[in-house]
């Protein structure tokens, strides 16, 4: 049997890391000022005092970030009772179902699945929030900025104002006032993809926001809006960075025709997110042989020097019924179905996914921010394979999550089974 239980964290500087071990093996200790580090040195063997932590048997990494999460979806499953299937049935099931969202339900969703990431490692999350049918779209939004404010002092929270192809220009610019940080929508989910793709931008524009698009999220190689979205933000400023997520079909295009968009992308400097576990389980319902992997294509993203990062998107809710809220799991799937290696995997989901998401760098060495996770393991491929509960999340050099696990077997030692007595017929 094993238990694994959060321990209180009491959010305490942490001046000295002791006996932390990297991925390149070397054991070191990690000295922390201001919510940086200061240096790394080899370890002095020594026990820690006062308020610092030994880490000893624990591996020491740059924190995970989300940069693809729905908070204001996540944990809903039970909630909406919503049918297996693909991702039609996924948006109608939760269509049907907003009418009964309120603010306070979801900010209550949306926190405890936020506390779920950041128990996990996960110091920052970008969230895609969808404004809504009805008389008050912007539930969602303000939702969300709530959870944002009361979490401020433990994880970093980036809200994208997500807009179907219903809501109203008034509705967005509503929602980046409330205090939405990027532009997003489904272009290519509208009966006019190229133009809601150019409204949509156009909106970012005036705004001089960045964008975050969901793109491209189907089988079909002739969609290709993720294409269009790297030409038309070729001459935008840094200042207005641009994501573009799932584009699951261009994992479905020939190869000339993979080589030319990621030439697009790349010159436009256009941010990938990879989604494997929600793009795995909503894609290829229709194709019972030789089912696609529903992924996009990291490998020669990757091999082409384009910024990629993974994400889980959906959790525990009508888009994907299963997920733990770890980006443990998603760096897996990105090494078995992505193919990619460990390090990449794992480098896609901490600082691949703090690049995309323009946050500070961290990780250990001088001078980067202590955002970082400790957990029980003696090598990267151990954590990833076997996703140990032992961590220690600091964020921004302060304890702010601490989980420990114990487990007990009973092994009855030189036991022999007795005889087994003929079966006998009356």
């Amino acid at each position: 049997m094993s238990e694994s239980a959060p321990v209180s964290a009491d959010g305490r500087a942490v001046p000295v890391l002791h006996n932390a071990k990297l991925p390149d093996g070397r054991v070191v200790d990690v000295h922390l000022e201001c919510g940086r580090v200061r240096d790394v040195l080899p370890a002095a063997g020594r026990p820690a005092v006062g308020d610092e932590l030994d880490l000893t048997d624990h591996l020491l990494l740059t924190a995970p970030a989300e940069p693809h999460a729905h908070l204001d979806k996540a944990l809903s499953f039970d909630e909406i009772r919503p049918p297996m299937g693909d991702l039609g049935a996924a948006i109608a099931a939760w269509e049907n179902h907003t009418p009964a969202l309120t603010v306070e339900g979801i900010a209550e969703r949306a926190r405890k699945a936020a506390l779920l990431l950041l128990g996990n490692g996960t110091t920052a999350v970008r969230s895609h929030v969808n404004l809504l049918r009805g008389d008050d779209p912007l539930r969602g939004i303000r939702a969300l900025v709530a959870v944002r404010e009361e979490l401020a002092s433990v994880m970093d929270i980036q809200i994208v104002a997500m807009a179907p192809y219903f809501t109203e220009d008034g509705a967005v610019h509503d929602a980046l006032d409330l205090g939405a940080d990027l532009m997003g929508g489904h272009p290519h989910q509208t009966p006019d993809p190229s133009g809601n793709l150019r409204r949509l931008l156009a909106i970012a524009r005036s705004r001089n926001v960045g964008v975050d698009m969901h793109t491209d999220e189907q089988l079909d190689p002739t969609m290709l809006t993720l294409e269009e979205l790297a030409h038309s933000v070729r001459d935008w400023p840094r200042s207005m960075p641009v994501t573009a997520g799932h584009c699951v079909s261009l994992g479905m295009v020939q190869v000339d025709v993979l080589e030319r968009v990621i030439r697009a992308v790349k010159r436009s400097d256009v941010g990938i997110v990879s989604l494997p576990i929600t793009n795995l389980y909503l894609q290829g319902w229709a194709d019972p042989i030789a089912m696609p992997r529903g992924l996009t294509a990291v490998r020669a993203l990757l091999d082409a020097g384009v910024r990629v990062a993974g994400g889980a998107d959906n959790v525990r809710d009508p888009y994907n019924p299963v997920g733990r809220s770890d980006a443990l799991e998603t760096a897996m799937l990105l090494v078995t179905a992505g193919h990619l290696s460990i390090s990449e995997a794992y480098h896609a989901v901490s600082d691949g996914a703090r690049d995309i998401m323009r946050l500070p760098q961290a990780g250990v060495a001088a001078g980067l921010s202590a955002d970082l996770l400790a957990i029980r393991a003696s090598s990267l491929q151990e954590a990833v394979a076997c996703a140990p509960q032992d961590r220690i999340v600091l964020s921004r050099g302060r304890i702010v999550s601490i989980s420990r696990t114990s487990r007990s077997c009973v092994i009855t030692r030189n036991a022999r089974p007795g005889p087994v007595a003929a079966p006998t017929s009356s």
